[in-house]
């Protein structure tokens, strides 16, 4: 028996013979930029590689030939019975998923889909945030995993399985309770059945079924989460009553000083600024959160609402948690504000006692617009003349005090936080509407996503890694989080790439080494800064893209996923590699991270991260000590749901657009469901089960339709049985339809007491007669009831005839019902 895996683990009940430890990696993409695939060709040719280009068939083979004969790189085309030649480009007729570079053996085998893989944008919905980022999306299932049914309580999950019940096909999800109790809990179902996220390394209790045990736990978490709820509530309250500074709209100014943003502000860019804007002219207030990635402006963001407080004459704070982040805005902010009469302020280490002194004086007075510093702008002795606008960035990376202060400079105050990785109390805050949020997904333009490499600690990897950034004119991060030994750590990164200029930093330098190195380094003095995680939240520096992380397992999510973002920040296409040390045995939480890091590679995974990060490690202490044992018990999803449940019935108005219809009962005789033949993968079959429970309007539908072909290629007769139900669903749903049934060879739809009062009986009559014989309106009690009789059906489907019948509802109605 062979294992295959990712990284060294213990694989229970085995004892392996013989562990082979193959250095491979995967093709990096080229997105189309052939300057950038000469350059490696030429590295792989002068190390003696094979490098390989493989076409799909003889037409592509000569397309190849072409392209890469324009671009001067020399490659010869080869039978796929020929051999492949070392230090030599060859052509040969082949398919693959993916290419790779094999290093012991010197092969670099690369397919059509690196060469030429654009950047595809999709048009995203733009949907509610308590819809889209549903913390659940981003949490896979897997078998084993601890699940909470919303009515059973918590039990274990052991797949999916397919059920054959009167000649139908039906799939259901297999869940385990205490005593070997099983429940089957059919896939439309789905959003009832929630993976157990509790702290971390707690193993939660088992129930059994049909016992008042969960239901007793219900009722304790019931009335926990209803306290909360009035509190939260009360806070939300007072926040909409407290009088703050309502702003005027934008001047003459203002529109001048945003025009002369260098870059095209992306769509996500403009939706925030607009929100922030309507904001701040409001009475009440702001408290926003704008989440987005590293290096996807919100910092302009911030900076154009900070100068709409100063041309108000009101004094704007930005609070940074890094020295070297400071500065960095302090630049920034300097180079944006230099046309205008603005003083701005800097308080931090790199500031001497003196300079401090002058700034504080110049905020009591009035005279210093903006200041930017880390925590100590929360000192006693920093007092403002009249302050407007107070900015957060990366509020997760202060420490309690500092938020208790934060919390005071806050009172009557607008207030802008930014994060890339939200932490999930801030996130939570958000999503019940205590807080207000504010999404940048979209990157700039001409942005890649990061390459991002899991591996095994290798020196020809390092070397290789760093020969080829040096090669194009670009610097390297090299990661080693141990100020002890990182000269010596940087002495040996000397002597493998000799013409590297190398230096090292971290945090326990002080102040003026720290500035000087860094300083050095974005000066470009240095190719290779070793260092600490100081780099997390540091300096952009646009021509780093490269970044080597030293015990990448030893991180958490959230981390890995900042150091990340210090790369990437130009139109050059970047690479990270996560190493860890060789023959080292993974725990399942580090295995677990550094899977994360590899999988979300796209750009704009920020929110996704934060969403993992919170699976991995459990939901800690979200809303207080007391909370805890609520969340362990019952799980962290279930809570949120019964918090904003409860959040709910309390408000004393909701949207319009918030309520959502109740599901009608749909009972057809089809046979609809995933057939493991079209799709054999668990997750992704759970996946497309919670999409079709999530559909909500025929367009969603026609989305999922063509998302399933491009996906998994045609769908068969069963998955278009349940496109058919999910339609039928949300039609009934939308008419108020309380039930479609099928018996005895006839269709039913049975209108609700409001619906059957708001048809015109005579209207509908005439509009069913013009559908056919098969089509006639009846009664049930004092309901309207559509039947279609599926015997007289010529030519189409009974179920295509009642959909029709349904959507002539609307021409039914009565006058004043369509006049209202």
């Amino acid at each position: 028996m062979v294992y295959f895996t990712m990284f060294l683990r213990h694989i229970p009940h085995t004892n392996p013979q013989n562990i082979v430890n193959m250095l491979s990696r995967p093709m990096q993409d080229f997105h189309g930029q052939m300057n950038l695939l000469k350059t490696e060709t030429e590295r792989w040719t002068e190390n003696q590689y094979a490098v390989v280009f493989l076409g799909a068939d003889e037409e592509r083979v000569e397309r190849l030939e072409r392209i890469i004969e324009d671009y001067q790189i020399k490659a010869t085309v080869r039978k796929e019975t020929d051999a492949i030649l070392p230090g030599h480009c060859q052509i040969i007729p082949g398919d693959l998923n993916a290419g790779f570079e094999l290093n012991a053996d010197k092969i670099a085998v690369l397919t059509e889909k690196e060469l030429f893989k654009k950047q595809t944008k999709k048009m995203k919905r733009r949907q509610k945030i308590s819809n889209a980022e549903r913390i659940k999306s981003y949490q896979e299932l897997k078998v084993g995993d601890y699940v909470v049914h919303v009515n059973h309580g918590i039990g274990k999950y052991l797949g999916i399985e397919t059920l054959e019940m009167k000649g139908n096909h039906k799939d259901y999800l297999l869940l385990r309770y205490a005593g070997d109790d099983k429940l089957y809990v059919p896939v439309e179902q789905i959003d009832q059945v929630q993976k157990f996220v509790g702290s971390e390394g707690k193993e939660p209790k088992v129930y059994k079924l049909g016992g008042n045990d969960w239901k007793k736990v219900k009722t304790r978490v019931r009335s926990s989460v209803q306290d909360i709820a009035d509190d939260l509530i009360k806070i939300y309250a007072e926040r909409e009553a407290s009088k703050g500074f309502a702003f005027p709209s934008d001047g003459d100014e203002q529109r001048d000083f945003e025009a002369k943003f260098p870059y095209q502000e992306t769509e996500d860019q403009i939706r925030a600024i607009t929100e922030i804007k309507e904001d701040m002219e409001r009475e009440r207030p702001m408290d926003r959160l704008l989440c987005g990635d590293v290096g996807y402006g919100k910092t302009e963001v911030a900076i154009r609402a900070a100068f709409k407080a100063i041309m108000n004459e009101k004094q704007v704070a930005f609070l940074v948690p890094t020295t070297i982040l400071a500065q960095q805005h302090y630049e920034t902010i300097k180079e944006r504000f230099q046309d205008y009469p603005i003083n701005i302020g800097l308080l931090s280490r790199f500031r001497t006692r003196k300079q401090q002194n002058e700034t504080i004086k110049g905020l009591k007075q009035g005279s210093i617009d903006i200041v930017i510093g880390t925590h100590r702008l929360l000192s006693k002795d920093v007092q403002y003349h009249d302050l407007g606008l107070l900015i957060v960035d990366e509020e997760q990376r202060f420490g309690v005090t500092h938020k208790e202060k934060i919390k005071k400079l806050k009172a009557n105050v607008d207030v802008l936080t930014l994060t890339a990785t939200p932490i999930p109390r801030t996130l939570h805050m958000s999503m019940l509407g205590v807080r207000d949020l504010s999404v940048i997904e979209t990157p700039p333009e001409n942005r890649f996503p990061v390459q991002t490499y899991v591996m095994e600690y290798n020196h020809v990897f390092v070397k290789e890694a760093i020969e080829r950034e040096l090669a194009r004119g670009g610097q390297v991060y090299f990661l080693y989080n141990r100020v002890e030994d990182i000269e010596r750590k940087a002495e040996e990164i000397s002597l493998l790439v000799p013409e590297a200029r190398v230096t090292y930093a971290h945090g326990k330098m002080n102040e003026s080494q720290l500035e000087t190195v860094m300083f050095d380094f974005l000066e470009g003095e240095f190719d290779v800064l070793v260092s600490t995680t100081i780099i997390e939240t540091g300096v952009d520096i646009p021509n780093v893209n490269t970044l080597i992380v030293h015990n990448g397992d030893k991180m958490g999510l959230s981390q890995l996923y900042q150091l990340r973002g210090r790369v990437g920040r130009s139109n050059r296409v970047a690479y990270a590699y996560f190493t860890y040390q060789r023959d080292k045995i993974l725990s399942e939480v580090a295995e677990k991270r550094l899977h994360a890091i590899k999988e979300f590679t796209e750009l704009g995974s920020g929110f996704k991260i934060a969403m993992r990060d919170l699976s991995i490690r459990g939901a800690g202490n979200l809303l207080g000590a007391e909370q805890h044992g609520f969340i362990d018990s019952v799980g962290f999803d279930l809570y949120s749901q019964m918090l904003k449940e409860a959040i709910e019935e309390r408000r004393t108005k909701q949207d319009a657009d918030e309520v959502t219809p109740t599901d009608a009962e749909i009972q057809l005789d089809l046979d609809a469901y995933i057939p493991s033949t079209y799709v054999n993968d668990e997750r992704q079959k759970i996946d497309m089960y919670k999409r079709f429970k999530g559909v909500s309007s025929l367009e969603e539908i026609r989305d999922l339709q063509d998302e399933m072909v491009d996906r998994f290629g045609e769908y068969p007769k069963e998955v278009a049985d349940l496109f058919t139900i999910t339609r039928m669903r949300i039609l009934a749903s939308y008419h108020q339809i309380e039930k479609v049934v099928e018996e005895k060879k006839h269709l039913h739809a049975l209108l609700s007491d409001d619906a059957t009062k708001m048809t015109d009986a005579g209207k509908l009559f005439d509009i069913v007669h013009q559908l056919g014989a098969e089509a006639r309106v009846g009664t049930e009690g004092s309901k309207i009831k559509l039947i279609v009789d599926i015997d007289k059906v010529k030519g189409a489907s009974p179920f295509d005839v009642m959909e029709k019948m349904i959507i002539k509802l609307g021409d039914a109605k009565k006058e004043e019902e369509v006049a209202s």
